[in-house]
Parts: C-alpha cells; sequence; structure tokens
C-alpha cells in the first residue's frame, strides 16, 4: 500500500477484489466471529476476511482458496473496531511511536494528534514528511493544524504563517485545525486566525474548539465562525450545551481532567440516552496516567457506569471515524476499512486479547508480538539536544517584584515577591523557588520567583517545555547549577539536584523532549521523578503538566515567555526577556 492512507494503487484493488473471486488467497480469515456492525447496531457472527492491510469481506462464506491462508476460529469471541484517540498530544514525554506501541496493545491503533511540537522543531518540509512518514508504521496517524504556539514566542511568524497553514491542511494527514485556544482573539477581530479557519474549512478540515467555561453565547459564536467539536466540558450540563450548539462533544478522561466518569453520571442524570455525537479523549495525559489504560480504560468506565456496550464501543470509534468523515477506512468491521481489528475475550473487558493494525499482528493470544523499533528521528530534525553555551553566576540574579503563584497544576496568577531574592540560597519554611526560562539557544533569559511549585526542591532542571526552551526552578542557586549541567550532559531531560547530587531524572534525547524509551520504562522514570517531588511539596496533580503549561497563554493569568513575563488578560509584556 501506498504511504498514504486515503487510497489503495489500482493494483493493489484489483488483487483485492481477486480474493473474492477466488483468485487469490486472503491473508487471514477470523472464522465464527461475533463482530459490532454498526448499520444494524447489532452483534452480528460471520467470517472476516483480511487481504494484507484491508478487510475484504464481512458475511458466511468462506474463501475458496486458503493456501497460506491463517484461519482463526473465534468462535464464543467478540470483534470490534481498531480504537481511535481522536485528540492526541504525542509528545508528553513519551513520542509518537511508543505511545502507539503501547496504546495498540490496548486496542487503541489510530492517533489523531497535535502537531505543535513538529511545528516547533522541525522544518516544516520535515514535518510535513513526518506526518506521512510515521504511517508506514502499522498504526494510523491523522493530524492538527495548529494556528499559533499558545505561548508569546520572539519570532511567532516564522511558524505559523498563512502559507504554512496552508500548507499543513493541505497534506492528505492534516485532518482538522485546532485545538482552538485562541479563539478569544478571534472573537476580540483577530483576521488571522479567522482566515486560517477559514481556510481549514476550505480544506473540508474539521475544527477543533478549546472552550471551557464558555456560555452558550460564546459556544455559538464559535459555531457560526466553524467549530465543530470541544473537549472542555466539565459537568454534563456543560456536555449537553455543546450538544445543543450542533458540536460532537467529546468526553476527557486526563491526568489533569478525570472527568469521565462524573460527565457520564451527569448525562444520564439529565436523561441523556443518545450518544451517537459523543466521543472519547485521554487530552494528551502523562505516562503514568496511561498504567491504567488509554481508549480501553474510558470504555470500561462507560461499561462501568451502564452505558450500552454499543454506544460504549461505538464512542471509542465509530463515531470519530464518522465524525472526520472517515468511516469508509475505519471505525467499522466492513468490506474496504483498514484491517485495525481488536479481538476481546468478553464485552466487558475492551483489552483486547488480540490486536490487528494494518492486518499486522500487534498482540496476539494475549502476547505481544510486534517490535517496537529504532525510528529514524534525526532525519526529520529531531535529534540531541546541543547546549553550546553555559549558565554564569551573573545568570541567576533575580530582582523581580513580581512573580508568579500556582493555584493548580496548569493555573497561575501574579502576586507580589516580598522574598529577598538576591541570596545564594532561599530558606525552606515557604514555598517560593528561584524560576529561570532559558532560551535553548542561550540567547536570553527571564528570571522571576514561582510561589507553590514547592518547599524544599532545591535544584530542578528540565528541557521539555512548551516551547522547547529550559526551566529551572529551586531554592539553591549552586544546586539548580548542577541540575542545568546534568541536562547539558544527557543532552536533553528533567533532572532534580540536591546537594550537589542528582536525585532523580529522566534522560529525553529526542530534541530535549522525548523519550526513545518504551512507555512502560517511562512510566516508571516519571512516577520515580514524581515521588521525589512531592517529597518536597509538590502538591498539584500532576508536575510535568506544570512544566508544559508555564509559558501557556491560552491559560491565566500570568505566564513566563520568550517575550518575558506576560499578563494574559492584558496581553502585555509586564518586563522583558533579558539578552544574555
Amino acid at each position: 500500500m501506498s504511504n498514504q492512507v486515503l487510497y489503495w494503487s489500482k493494483n493493489e484493488l484489483r488483487e483485492q477484489v481477486a480474493v473474492l473471486d477466488g483468485e487469490v488467497a486472503p491473508s487471514i480469515v477470523l472464522k465464527n466471529a461475533t463482530y459490532l456492525n454498526q448499520n444494524l447496531r447489532q452483534w452480528k457472527k460471520a467470517n472476516i476476511w483480511v487481504y494484507e492491510n484491508r478487510i475484504v469481506y464481512v458475511g458466511e462464506q468462506m474463501p475458496d482458496r486458503l493456501e497460506k491462508t491463517e484461519v482463526i476460529d473465534l468462535a464464543g469471541k467478540h470483534v470490534v473496531p481498531g480504537y481511535i484517540e481522536p485528540h492526541t498530544h504525542p509528545f508528553q514525554l513519551y513520542n509518537p511511536q511508543t505511545l502507539a506501541h503501547y496504546a495498540s496493545n490496548r486496542g487503541t491503533t489510530t492517533f489523531i494528534c497535535d502537531n505543535l511540537t513538529l511545528l516547533l522543531s522541525s522544518p516544516l518540509k520535515k514535518a510535513l514528511s513526518l506526518m506521512e512518514d510515521l504511517n508506514r508504521l502499522p498504526y494510523t496517524y491523522y493530524w492538527w493544524c495548529r494556528y499559533d504556539s499558545q505561548s508569546e514566542l520572539i519570532k511567532e511568524e516564522q511558524h505559523f504563517s498563512l502559507g504554512t497553514i496552508r500548507s499543513i491542511l493541505a497534506s492528505p494527514y492534516c485532518i482538522q485545525g485546532g485545538e482552538l485556544t485562541s479563539w478569544p482573539k478571534v472573537l476580540s477581530g483577530d483576521d488571522t486566525i479567522l482566515q486560517m479557519m477559514q481556510d481549514t474549512k476550505r480544506y473540508g478540515r474539521r475544527i477543533e474548539g478549546h472552550l471551557p467555561g464558555s456560555s452558550e453565547k460564546t459556544l455559538t459564536k464559535m459555531a457560526l465562525l466553524g467549530v465543530n467539536c470541544d473537549h472542555e466540558a466539565m459537568t454534563g450540563e456543560e456536555a449537553i450545551r455543546r450538544m445543543n450548539v450542533g458540536y460532537t462533544t467529546s468526553l476527557r478522561y486526563s491526568s489533569i481532567r478525570p472527568d469521565l466518569p462524573r460527565l457520564l453520571r451527569e448525562l444520564k442524570e439529565l436523561g441523556v440516552n443518545y450518544f451517537d455525537r459523543v466521543i472519547f479523549t485521554t487530552d494528551g495525559s502523562t505516562p503514568a496516567f496511561y498504567e491504567q489504560g488509554v481508549t480501553d480504560k474510558m470504555i470500561s468506565i462507560a461499561l462501568e457506569s451502564g452505558i450500552d456496550p454499543i454506544d460504549a464501543y461505538n464512542m471509542a470509534a465509530y463515531n470519530v471515524a464518522r465524525y472526520y468523515g472517515m468511516e469508509h477506512l475505519l471505525g467499522m468491521i466492513a468490506p474496504g476499512r483498514l484491517a485495525h481489528i481488536n479481538i476481546l475475550e468478553r464485552l466487558d473487558n475492551p483489552v483486547p486479547q488480540s490486536v490487528l493494525a494494518k492486518g499486522q499482528w500487534i498482540k496476539k493470544d494475549g502476547e505481544e508480538v510486534f517490535p517496537l523499533e529504532e525510528f529514524p528521528w534525526s532525519d526529520y530534525g529531531i535529534k540531541p539536544l546541543e547546549l553550546k553555551w553555559n549558565l554564569t553566576e551573573e545568570d541567576f540574579n533575580f530582582s523581580s517584584l513580581v512573580g508568579i503563584e500556582m493555584v493548580n497544576s496548569v493555573i497561575t496568577k501574579p502576586y507580589k515577591v516580598n522574598i529577598d531574592p538576591t541570596s545564594v540560597e532561599l530558606a525552606e519554611d515557604h514555598d517560593e523557588c528561584f524560576l529561570m526560562l532559558l532560551d535553548r539557544h542561550g540567547k536570553w533569559q527571564v528570571n522571576t520567583i514561582v510561589k507553590g511549585f514547592a518547599r524544599n526542591v532545591s535544584g530542578f532542571c528540565s528541557s521539555y517545555s512548551s516551547t522547547g526552551d529550559l526551566i529551572v526552578i529551586g531554592k539553591n542557586k549552586d544546586d539548580m547549577l548542577k541540575a542545568f549541567e546534568r541536562v547539558k550532559e544527557l543532552k536533553g531531560g528533567i533532572v532534580l539536584a540536591e546537594n550537589g547530587e542528582i536525585v532523580s531524572e529522566i534522560k529525553l534525547p529526542l530534541g530535549g523532549g522525548l523519550s526513545d524509551k518504551r512507555l512502560e520504562y517511562l512510566m516508571e522514570e516519571e512516577k520515580a521523578l514524581t515521588n521525589e517531588l512531592r517529597k518536597r511539596g509538590y502538591q498539584f496533580e500532576d508536575p510535568i503538566y506544570s512544566l508544559l503549561f508555564f509559558s501557556s497563554t491560552h491559560l491565566p493569568y500570568i505566564r513566563i515567555t520568550q517575550l518575558g513575563m506576560y499578563d494574559v488578560k492584558n496581553k502585555v509584556v509586564l518586563f522583558p526577556a533579558i539578552m544574555r
């Protein structure tokens, strides 16, 4: 099959038809399968023929030719389409390949991915190539088209010009615009982003909103401007508000918003019993959260909530495919679809016993059979982080009167700094720390104080952030320097230092923000780091998301950005970055 997941060549189509005519044997036959027939909303019994990467027949017949065909009797088993994650941030320490490798063993074989990290870390041509070439793997990847950085970049227009946006939208692997975190700008008259939205519609793509707490009026305005879906409902009432406006509504279960059980309970209490315009997402959770499952976990929650199994499985696959206009390829057990197939031991256990992805066995009889192979990330500009500069004593000067106070994992507000920021070490009887944002190229820095991150973190450095710049936090400037130097040695990572020693670290060799390890190993590293931070006073849900959102200007109220300390509400720089 061509790299393009949207079509097969004429020769491939002729071969597929020849299987039906008995001239070519199918690759795999799943015999006596009880499968979910979405058109009839029924469980039906059939034989399912797979040829290479495509389902070519579903019905009562067996093929005339079976030489070299793998025939598996599935009497007593249930078959459902591979699950689809419609809102993936595949760069949360893991990378798209390692996430898919882990998730596919739990039945999720298609990912609709945020492209922000690609835009910030790779030249456009290489980013477009990566969007395509990842589909050489058995999993299916589609992509969003971001309209802005979610931060304040020094040269944002280089990454988010109209020409760049149109090049991405033209890719057959891009199927939506968004997520639209910059909607307040649009409502305030920003015609550049509105033009991007119009271009998105011109290419026949959907637009994903990001509309937390929005009123009916705001949701309606955004529907008029082109938004089709939103994942930010936090209550059943908010979910219904989105349905009333006509949105497809994505229910979230993530590491910072594990709302799904509440949402389903409240929707049922409010009388909702129709879920055809409802889908699931884990919204780019951090690695350890996935220990309990990915899309399979959300199906389990739905089943436990008393949702009809057909609705539960449809919200995880068919509803997503239909929303994106991809049901001719995905989300169904029917002829013509990609052979993303989950074989279930029991209907009430959505973790598959066996998984096919594009006709390849990923998992068989409970055992992982498809290996995690090395992927050539450097070919796409994603290389180890080379920090060819040093921190000096002068870089540790702090004189800020306005600092950042953390309200929770991701919300920050300004506060008046009362401590003396000129000392080498801060006392441990308060929760204020030094905070630095450092240009990854060493050209500028922003120094301030953060309140609420932790009471006893001595030195902490991360090259994982929303913009790819470095975050340094701590009570002790010597240990902050120690953590930075270790990140430099690792060529990317997250490091916690204390008393001149390294306490915990995660190596991130792909662009300074991504690991190349299996998710199972990365989970243990993340849990170890989080545990050490909690020992030192980190009190919120997810420290990885805290790092990610320090620079994210789509959240209130104050952010540390490449331009300097930024007041989100008033859209002004409180004090600028300092050139080094």
